[in-house]
């Protein structure tokens, strides 16, 4: 018998992981049966034609195999699968897969994934339980197995500054307070106002923008309190799971006359408000803990 016809395939795949009711899961395609007999799941993914940068390839085959739309991260890892007796089409080849393996994420809102593409390789798609997978409750392919060996979460670190304003209001304390939309990390809890800076950005001039895009009223930025910082895994609004690291610039500062309101649409705040110190300290008021590092670098 002569050697096998030699056949190489480039292919780029994704790994794509959410979290849902306080556990990881991960975006998968189930092979179609003249693919694998048995039922077989692998990342979404597939072949980059001729010519075609191997992101859009996956952007593509993701949209196709899953119906959503992927956002796609800039480095891959390299994988290689010499299968010297593959079943190709009804022969036997000399198969040597290459696959590119990248990081992925969808937005939080994205509906429930389906196959478009008619007569592809895969026939459903679906969000499985990571233990599942790791555990081998979920069979999948190899790929899979390899890519979640090497997979760590994105690293974040991100520099921010934020504004303590106070008043004293009918003989009560009160800080100045943003409430955290859903797209948020820590949904439904309070915190200064501030957000990231830009490169280049001098924090005070970025912390003014903020401050008026989140509460709509200028602000005087005074001197810098004390520097806080958080370390945490959690779902930035885009979709894609961090290793987050905040670095946070307190800043002093005062606000002009007038009632607070939210000037961005669909960012992390939803609300603004006055709060009471006095329900701060007490836990009535549910906040983030650069709120009372800040009040208590204030009273140092």
């Amino acid at each position: 018998m002569g050697a096998l016809p030699r056949r190489q395939r480039v292919a780029a795949y994704a790994v794509i992981l959410r979290v849902r009711g306080g556990r990881v899961e991960i975006l998968l395609s189930r092979l179609a049966p003249r693919v694998s007999r048995s039922e077989l799941w692998t990342l979404p993914g597939g072949g980059v034609d001729h010519g075609e940068d191997p992101r859009d390839a996956l952007i593509r085959e993701v949209e196709e195999e899953t119906g959503l739309a992927a956002t796609v991260g800039d480095r891959a890892r390299v994988y290689s699968a010499h299968m010297p007796r593959s079943p190709r089409d009804g022969a036997l080849v000399d198969a040597h897969a290459i696959r590119l393996v990248y990081e992925g994420w969808v937005p939080p809102d994205s509906p429930v994934p389906r196959v478009v593409e008619v007569d592809g390789s895969t026939v459903e798609a679906a969000w499985k339980p990571l233990d599942d997978v790791t555990s081998g409750a979920v069979p999948v392919s190899s790929v899979v197995a390899e890519a979640l060996v090497d997979h760590q979460p994105f690293r974040m670190q991100r520099v921010a500054a934020y504004a303590l304003v106070t008043r004293r209001r009918d003989g009560d304390d009160q800080v100045l307070l943003t409430h955290l939309s859903r797209t948020a990390a820590h949904p439904g809890k309070w915190t200064l106002p501030g957000g990231g800076v830009d490169h280049g950005e001098h924090p005070a001039v970025a912390l003014a923008r903020e401050v008026e895009e989140e509460c709509g009223l200028a602000c005087e930025v005074g001197a810098l309190l004390g520097v806080h910082d958080t370390h945490f895994s959690g779902t930035a609004p885009s979709g894609r799971i961090e290793d987050f690291h905040g670095v946070h610039l307190l800043y002093r500062a005062t606000v002009a006359d007038g009632d607070p309101r939210v000037v961005e649409v669909d960012g992390t705040t939803d609300a603004v408000a006055w709060v009471p110190t006095a329900a701060i300290r007490s836990g009535e008021v549910e906040v983030l803990d650069v709120v009372n590092h800040a009040l208590g670098a204030e009273s140092d």
